[in-house]
């Protein structure tokens, strides 16, 4: 490298630091991807948990009035 001119060495240094920015632009592309993706699972099992609510709700009334007709019948 000692025999490089100065415009070998810019020139060499500007290969480099383009080489680390396309690197750097792939691995951020993909931590982009990477969080639309959870955002996107996220998403389903809020909508999942929402439903196991309203089920686990429906269930609770339902054993409240199992409950009730349980007890009107011993009395």
């Amino acid at each position: 490298m000692e025999n490089q001119t100065t415009l070998e060495r810019l020139d060499t240094k500007v290969s480099q630091i383009l080489s680390q920015y396309n690197d750097l632009k792939s691995a951020n592309e993909a931590l982009r991807t990477e969080i639309v993706t959870l955002k996107s699972q996220t998403e389903l099992k809020d909508t999942e948990i929402a439903r196991l609510t309203d089920d686990n709700a429906m269930k609770e009334l339902e054993i409240e009035d199992i409950m009730s007709k349980i007890e009107n019948i011993l009395g």
